[in-house]
């Protein structure tokens, strides 16, 4: 699929696709590399191997599954999970979003509503408490300067960057993501703040799904905005204020070469679809692997331009690794890690119909290598994208996806950036979110 400005690139030029493509993926003063595939910016830093993770159960395998449709909503949470742990990863991504979400925050009603769809039957009274005096303390974060919170204007986003099995069994799981979150408001003059938090997320299957049992949230790594990137005004937020985008939806059902199974037919299947390129072109496997880059492109991009995206990203992989003595491990000679990973942090649907769609997302994308340098420190870029997408062999595939104007919160307000090395926790391949 050609990654390239809409702007500078016309689609009937190879050759400009793939200049463009270069500039793109490019470097910038002070050695930071900076690549943009899919819309996913990565400035490069580096790291130290992950930390164990503690288990609370020995791991269980279940058979990937395969279906068109998947999860559906319910007083507007998804749920119907495969039984894997990609299915647990998808649960917890989406309760957690759910629970930082507008409508979920201003609306007790709805609120209530939702945490008897999400939590076990056990667990539903305390789980109304726990959301209640969450939604009380985030009242201030909402309402931006202005007086009170306007539920429609309310900017409440959250997009997660890593998940991690803990433990995982027939009967439970728990799941520790790292998330980002926007939060504020398109009225008043004070640009919403982006943060960061790990949030850790206990399951238990129950009535044939991933049912909520507990979650505890505390700050998460925090990486800086990019430094070429300057906070949007508040007016600028108004497309992904809560009444004009939706929240991704992950579904975690993967066919059986591990990428996401066929998307329905439908609005909601292209939207995912859409989700998820942007997600898999920043796994950090797209730069250091090319056998899953090159099964990654042939299992979500349309054949026609195929050939023209393999070529493309074979270079601008190959660059990246180059530029960051990167070897096909994901580490550098001193054992700093590659880190890179891509948010959805929502999404609008801009043309639909049975045989073509674009979706617009609001991506963050975090990378770089986790290391001793402090210059190379992850850093965190907010943009737009434009994913375009063909049905084809029983599913959506894309054609296109062309990053346009950055849309960037407020930095966190009173936090300081973590080392570098202690992003290599939420690297390699078994930290992957589930995808749409």
């Amino acid at each position: 699929m050609p990654i390239r400005s809409r702007r500078n690139v016309p689609s009937s030029k190879a050759s400009g696709a793939r200049r463009s493509s270069a500039k793109l993926w490019g470097t910038v003063a002070g050695g930071a590399a900076v690549v943009t595939a899919a819309g996913v910016v990565v400035s490069m830093t580096t790291g130290t191997p992950p930390a164990t993770a503690p288990s609370v159960s020995a791991p269980a395998h279940s058979a990937p599954q395969a279906s068109g449709e998947g999860v559906r909503e319910l007083h507007g949470v998804p749920v119907g999970y495969p039984h894997t742990r990609s299915g647990a990863k998808a649960a917890a991504a989406n309760y957690t979003t759910v629970g930082g979400s507008s409508q979920f925050l201003t609306d007790k009603d709805a609120r209530h509503r939702a945490v008897a769809v999400m939590a076990t039957r056990d667990s539903a009274g305390a789980a109304v408490k726990k959301a209640d005096h969450v939604a009380e303390d985030a009242v201030g974060s909402l309402q931006g300067d202005t007086s009170k919170v306007s539920a429609k204007r309310t900017v409440a986003r959250t997009g997660v960057l890593s998940a991690h099995v803990l433990g995982f069994d027939a009967h439970g799981a728990m799941v520790r993501l790292w998330t980002t979150t926007v939060r504020g408001s398109t009225a008043g003059h004070a640009t919403p703040k982006t943060g960061f938090q790990s949030v850790t997320v206990t399951l238990t299957w129950e009535s044939d799904d991933w049912k909520l049992k507990d979650s505890t949230a505390s700050t998460g790594l925090v990486a800086p905005i990019d430094v070429r990137q300057a906070s949007n005004v508040p007016t600028d937020f108004s497309d992904y204020a809560s009444a004009a985008a939706e929240d991704p939806v992950l579904r975690g059902a993967e066919d059986r070469s591990g990428f996401p199974a066929p998307y329905g037919h439908n609005e909601r299947g292209a939207r995912a679809a859409a989700v998820s390129a942007t997600m898999l072109y920043g796994d950090p496997r797209f730069f250091t692997d090319e056998d899953w880059r090159h099964r990654m492109l042939s299992a979500t991009a349309a054949s026609s331009v195929l050939y023209s995206v393999t070529s493309d990203t074979d270079s601008t992989a190959r660059l990246v690794m180059e530029n960051r003595g990167v070897g096909a491990d994901g580490t550098t000679v001193d054992g700093s890690e590659l880190i890179t990973r891509t948010a959805a942090l929502a999404t609008r649907s801009i043309s639909y119909s049975d045989q073509a769609a674009s979706v617009e997302l609001w991506t963050a994308s975090v990378g770089g290598v986790a290391g001793k340098d402090e210059t190379q420190r992850p850093q965190v870029a907010f943009l737009r994208m434009t994913v375009d997408l063909v049905w084809e062999d029983g599913t959506w595939k894309t054609t296109a996806v062309t990053p346009s104007e950055p849309l960037v919160p407020s930095p966190p307000a009173m936090q300081e950036a973590a080392p570098a090395d202690s992003f290599a926790d939420v690297g390699g391949a078994s930290n992957a979110p589930a995808t749409a």
